[in-house]
């Protein structure tokens, strides 16, 4: 592979591109909020609370379609064991948004909530609220990482340069624009960042479709040419696994900081319910070059290309099918036009991960758990601190581990076991508690962990019903190994026994301490006992019992710009502005009276 100018220079244009927006997105913003005393620190995780339609729709839609999107689509209809039958993510994550935004947006921005991890803290105080990070975090850095890993594969087909170089660039400026811009600056990105995606593929496919190489694709797509029909088929033995992640993509895309991120930043609750039905349409207008693309891969005689005769998917390459379709099957000015787009879109669809670990860490661990009285100037810091540690983390791990991808799926797989069912408890079902709570989150572990995941080498120690062995080549070592196949939806199964270990036990926990069977004093969790207790709570964390939001966790704090750590859950603003409906959905909130932690 030659060195190729014309590309670095187009990869270089469209990079400088999203950079400059960027920049330009924070310097416009710098003074966002002040005028209603919102906190800096509070601007930079969700914005002033007031994104409009335009750049909301945008960003909302840039939850999910980025680089891994765009690429993965195009690999599974590609790929002849699966096809577009099994390309999920496009209708899954856009019922995702839809289920999101018709249960779970209206109550989380209604509240004033900063990040998903308030209700939790809330709820269930801040030592829960520290295990639920860890899962939250993990699927945040290990989806950076697998972002960046895949955009170092990108580049590579691109110009033949260095990959360790092109991921540390890529890395650095989508740290630095997020570091000086938050929210805004991912925001305004997400806007360039959809348009690359969708010029850049709209102006190879055509180009593609009509090269000599390239067969029909509606024949393609029920008839074998060169390979199975890329339209592909479910066998009735794969039925539960083809539910199990149709089920895990619809509802495991919704208790991710990324999406609530955009949620909470919305300028009212109806709004971010608007921005998640759009994002749901994009998510699927987004998608159709993708599954043309891959189309495109399946239909094509690789022998007549300057690729060579043999296929991607045989040089295990099958997951750079479509930078490869654009490459050798479009003109090169066309080719490095698209590739630059997607290469710049994907480096910027790494950003909003970056922010949200960090976004969680400075507010839910360091500010709420540990140092209640921090300033907003210091929490700021922490932010900055933070984002670029876990842009680091993310960069690391996307150069040195082998296995980001296996490290995505079962992170992927813990947010929808562990933390979709405590959304859903601590939401929607009154009486739950941090018993209950703990009882789940290990439940739901063990169960998911207990299946094995074969990309990471992880050998099961629950053996599901139905399960199966086949022989693989392990993608990184080229060895022949057996591994354990779960055709049994265990994920959602393992879900479902965490929510319902939630309810069980909190129940369970209430019914020992209130009937004196348990004494009191070994309510160690302050969770049942000490909740009821009027008297105990911190005055600082209420101000009307009805319609404010505090974490029982607060301690005084000095006034300042925020008056208390409270004000960050009230926006009198938008709580004044909520109509009946949501008054009285205010009612099944997590219970008013809020357990102190001792």
């Amino acid at each position: 592979m030659t060195f190729h100018v014309e590309g670095l220079v187009a990869i270089a244009i469209f990079y400088l591109l999203i950079l400059f927006v960027g920049i330009w997105a924070a310097w416009k913003n710098k003074h966002s909020g002040e005028a209603e005393g919102t906190d800096r620190s509070e601007t930079i995780m969700v914005g002033g609370r007031d994104i409009g339609l335009f750049v909301g729709g945008f960003t909302m839609t840039a939850t999910w379609v980025g680089g891994g999107y765009i690429n993965g689509t195009a690999e599974y209809v590609y790929l002849p064991e699966y096809g577009l039958a099994w390309a999920q993510a496009p209708f899954g994550y856009a019922l995702s948004l839809v289920v999101g935004g018709l249960f779970f947006a209206k109550p989380m921005r209604s509240r004033g909530y900063v990040t998903m991890l308030d209700p939790f803290q809330q709820k269930y105080g801040k030592r829960m609220g520290g295990l639920l990070f860890i899962p939250a975090l993990m699927g945040e850095i290990f989806w950076s990482a697998a972002i960046l890993s895949a955009l170092g594969a990108t580049l590579s087909v691109i110009v033949d340069m260095d990959i360790n170089v092109s991921v540390v660039i890529s890395a650095l400026i989508a740290i630095f624009y997020t570091l000086v811009g938050g929210l805004y600056s991912v925001a305004y990105t997400d806007v360039v960042q959809l348009f690359c995606i969708f010029i850049g593929l709209w102006i190879s496919v055509p180009f593609a479709l009509t090269n000599p190489a390239v067969s029909d694709i509606t024949v393609t797509a029920v008839q074998q040419v060169y390979q199975s029909p890329w339209r592909g088929s479910v066998q009735k033995g794969d039925t539960w696994v083809w539910i199990d992640n149709f089920c895990l993509l619809m509802l495991g895309g919704i208790p991710w900081q990324v999406y609530f991120q955009r949620v909470l930043s919305a300028s009212s609750a109806t709004y971010a319910q608007v921005l998640s039905f759009l994002a749901a349409f994009g998510c699927l207008v987004m998608a159709v070059p993708s599954v043309l693309i891959g189309a495109i891969g399946a239909s094509t005689d690789w022998n007549q290309t300057t690729y060579g005769a043999i296929p991607p998917k045989e040089k295990d390459q099958a997951d750079m099918i479509l930078p490869i379709v654009l490459q050798h099957l479009c003109p090169p000015f066309v080719s490095f036009f698209g590739l630059g787009a997607v290469s710049a879109a994907v480096m910027s669809s790494a950003d909003s991960s970056i922010l949200s670990a960090s976004s969680m860490f400075a507010r839910n661990i360091y500010q709420l758990a540990f140092r209640q009285s921090a300033s907003d100037r210091e929490i700021v810091w922490v932010m900055r601190i933070t984002i670029f540690v876990f842009g680091g983390l993310a960069t690391l791990m996307a150069l040195v581990t082998g296995t980001v991808y296996g490290l995505w799926y079962l992170s992927s797989d813990l947010v929808y076991v562990i933390i979709f069912p405590q959304l859903l408890s601590v939401l929607f079902v009154k009486g739950t508690n941090t018993y209950g709570s703990v009882a789940a989150y290990l439940c739901g572990m063990v169960l998911r962990i207990g299946g094995g995941e074969p990309y990471l080498r992880l050998p099961p120690f629950i053996y599901y019903p139905g399960w199966t062995t086949e022989e693989r080549i392990h993608h990184i070592t080229g060895e022949t190994e057996e591994v354990v196949i779960q055709k049994f939806p265990f994920k959602t199964v393992s879900m479902l026994a965490s929510f319902l270990g939630n309810v069980a036990f909190s129940y369970l926990a209430k019914y020992l301490f209130e009937s004196g069977k348990i004494s009191h004093k070994y309510d160690f969790l302050d969770a049942v006992v000490s909740m009821d207790s009027g008297e105990i709570m911190d005055k600082t964390t209420l101000v009307t019992r009805s319609n404010n939001i505090g974490l029982s966790e607060m301690a005084p704090v000095k006034p300042r710009l925020s008056v208390t750590l409270a004000a960050a859950f009230t926006r009198r603003d938008t709580l004044q502005a909520e109509t009946v409906e949501e008054e009285e959905e205010e009612e099944s909130s997590p219970d008013s009276s809020h357990h102190d932690e001792k």
